[in-house]
């Protein structure tokens, strides 16, 4: 089977090409067959007010072309710079991983991969960010 597969807690929500779905009472999964559909964890979306540090700008952009609110093509390049001044920054093998993975996401077209490599990141910017305010 090929596509993307999503579990879904009870009453979970999520947005697919602009409609928001949620689940009924029990566990479940779906399985996305369309390619290129716009899919987005409402669980996981970062609010307006929360884009306040370099990763979760570039995670924004990212769910902005998830939920069909920017155009692809328009944010790949401010995706892309995004990425690679995150690179600069964050310069461990783990976290290059992370953004090796979220560029070719990118390139690929394939924004929920991209958004869910960029994401792994939050942690470790918290982190970074908490200690260099100490």
């Amino acid at each position: 089977m090929t596509g993307l597969v999503l579990k879904l807690a009870p009453k979970e929500r999520v947005l697919i090409n602009g409609a928001v779905i949620e689940n009924g009472d029990r566990r479940s999964r779906l399985a996305i067959m369309t390619p290129n559909a716009h899919i987005l964890r409402l669980r996981d979306a970062i609010h307006p007010e929360e884009v306040n540090t370099p990763v979760r700008r570039v995670c924004y952009i990212a769910q902005l072309v998830l939920s069909g609110d920017a155009d692809p093509n328009e944010a790949r390049m401010q995706l892309l710079r995004g990425i690679e001044q995150l690179s600069q920054v964050l310069t461990d093998y783990d976290s290059r991983s992370q953004l090796t993975l979220a560029t070719a996401a990118v390139i690929e077209n394939q924004h929920y991969q991209a958004l869910k490599a960029l994401r792994s990141l939050l942690p470790r910017e918290e982190r970074l960010l908490a200690a260099g305010s100490a």
